[in-house]
């Protein structure tokens, strides 16, 4: 595997971005559609989570869950990506909540000594 040149791949994308305000190159471009609110109850079902495991992985309260699912609000920001990687990856995002989630605690019961 060659060695990359980052300072010629710079020099390079400088050259293309004055070529592209010349008018003399096309630039590449490309559109992300992200999902919306509408999408979220079939990402979470196809998780097979439940709301609040869903909130939670997605850190937001389940209320805001509810109003995303039910379309009264739009998820924002990195909530949109993280829902686009949930739709496109659902296997890596499964595999991230449960190394995410922690294992429930055990309760102990410690030994009370009767005083002598």
């Amino acid at each position: 595997m060659s060695k990359r040149d980052v300072g010629k791949e710079i020099i390079q994308g400088l050259k293309e971005i004055k070529a592209w305000k010349r008018g003399e190159a096309k630039l590449k471009t490309f559109t992300v559609e992200r999902p919306r609110a509408a999408d979220v109850p079939a990402i979470r079902r196809e998780l097979g989570l439940s709301q609040d495991q869903f909130a939670l992985f997605m850190g937001v309260s389940v209320a805001t869950l509810r109003n995303w699912e039910q379309e009264r609000r739009e998820p924002q920001g990195p909530a949109r990506t993280l829902l686009l990687l949930a739709a496109n990856q659902p296997q890596a995002v499964l595999e991230a909540f449960k190394s995410a989630v922690p294992a429930p605690k055990m309760k102990t019961y410690a030994k009370v000594r009767k005083a002598a």
